[in-house]
């Protein structure tokens, strides 16, 4: 993803480099990095400008909910790499994500406080929102995590809910829904950015290049829940650059009954090897759903319309936001 810098990415606190310690901290899982989220990342910028301290973000992995429901893993919105490069466009120093596991959730709120947050980051000042629970059986609260920064002399400011222009609060769950109905574009609305994933283009069976419409071809995660269909996309090659397409996303009922879902970019105006590349796919406006032709005269002829229609809705298309230029447009 081109316009970020690499951002520092630690898992054990005994790597934190001495000059993070005294930061201001940003705890919470920021599934998503959605506009609410972004509410509270902004807070801890703020209090860090105010201290002249870095700002390090302290998150989860894997999910929490994924640990206590393995057989039902949580639809990542932003999986970790995507999470820390969003955190770095937006000016944080660090992202320490603890591994989380059954041992570390039986830690008491005591003892994350003190292990956690004083021994292991020296923190000056913590952000989180209002929802933020953390310890044994979510004994933290934000009022735990109050009343233990008077104690232990560390600041602490909790955000407040981010509702959208309804009024509606914005979630990382709203969002879900949203992409299992297929509305990238309410769920953009809802992130500030388009929704985006990232995965290394892997070689298909290459019959859309015979058809004159050649993809690059991505697998994403089982617990994906994005609606299958036709989308007007942004592409994102691995030198940084991004181009328009038009991808499908589903079991190509026409041509393969079998297998898991793939993602298929037909990427515009564009020749090159794209084999084995880390790419990502930022997603503008569901097209139509799947259909199954009648032989693959009528499956190119679709197509075409699909790119006509895809280029329109791409033609003035412009970025929502930084972080939206970063995923979709830099």
């Amino acid at each position: 993803m081109a316009g970020t810098e690499p951002i520092l990415r630690i898992d054990t606190l005994a790597d934190l480099p001495p000059a993070l310690r005294g930061s201001v901290v940003a705890i919470g899982n920021f599934d998503g990095v959605h506009r609410g989220h972004q509410a509270v990342l902004q807070v801890a910028l703020d209090e860090a400008a105010t201290h002249a301290a870095p700002a390090v973000l302290l998150t989860f992995e894997p999910h929490p909910r994924t640990v206590f429901r393995p057989q039902e893993p949580v639809f990542r919105l932003t999986p970790a790499p995507l999470k820390a490069r969003l955190a770095a466009a937006m000016g944080f120093s660090a992202v320490v994500e603890l591994p989380f596991n059954r041992e570390f959730a039986q830690k008491s709120a005591e003892t994350f406080v003190d292990e956690v947050l004083v021994d292991g980051l020296g923190i000056r000042h913590v952000v989180t929102g209002f929802n933020f629970h953390f310890g044994r059986q979510r004994q933290g609260s934000p009022a735990f995590l109050s009343a233990a920064g008077e104690q232990r002399g560390f600041g602490v400011t909790v955000v407040a809910p981010f509702e959208d222009e309804n009024a509606e609060l914005v979630s990382s769950s709203r969002i879900r829904t949203c992409l299992k109905e297929g509305d990238v574009v309410q769920a953009a609305g809802l992130l500030g950015y388009h929704y985006t994933v990232e995965a290394k283009v892997i070689k298909g069976k290459q019959l859309g290049r015979t058809l004159g419409f050649p993809t690059a071809n991505m697998t994403l995660p089982a617990e994906a829940e994005l609606r299958t269909g036709i989308y007007a996309v942004r592409f994102g090659c691995h030198d940084g650059t991004h181009r328009d397409g038009v991808a499908s996303f589903g079991y190509r009922p026409t041509v393969d009954n079998d297998g898991a879902p793939i993602l298929e970019t037909y990427v515009f105006d564009f020749e090159g090897d794209l084999y084995n590349e880390p790419c990502s796919v930022a997603f503008v406006s569901h097209l139509r759903d799947e259909v199954k032709f009648d032989g693959l005269e009528p499956l190119v002829e679709q197509m075409k319309r699909d790119e006509e229609e895809a280029r329109a809705a791409l033609q003035a298309l412009r970025p929502l936001s930084k972080l939206d230029q970063i995923v979709a447009f830099s």
